[in-house]
């Protein structure tokens, strides 16, 4: 079981699941859901390794490894620490 951390508040998520619902409870704002407007983004402090590889539609906002789309991610294990 995964986890995902922001501030004092963890959750724990299934390996291999999508992080969205995760970070809706923790508070991350949500605008399309799909990559496309960019209001999802995370700051990946701890545990950048723990996430799935960017996608194409993380690509298009040129970020980099510390910086995410929640509603793009996959934690695939161990502990994501974040910041929004």
């Amino acid at each position: 079981m995964a986890k995902i951390k922001y501030g004092e508040k963890e959750l724990k998520v299934p390996d291999n699941e999508q992080i969205k619902e995760a970070c809706k409870k923790l508070g991350v704002f949500f605008g399309c859901g799909s990559g496309s407007c960019g209001t999802c983004m995370i700051k990946v402090i701890k545990g950048q390794e723990n996430l799935s590889e960017q996608t194409e539609n993380e690509k298009k906002f040129s970020l980099d490894k510390n910086n995410r789309l929640a509603c793009q991610c996959k934690i695939i294990k161990g502990t994501v620490e974040i910041y929004f």
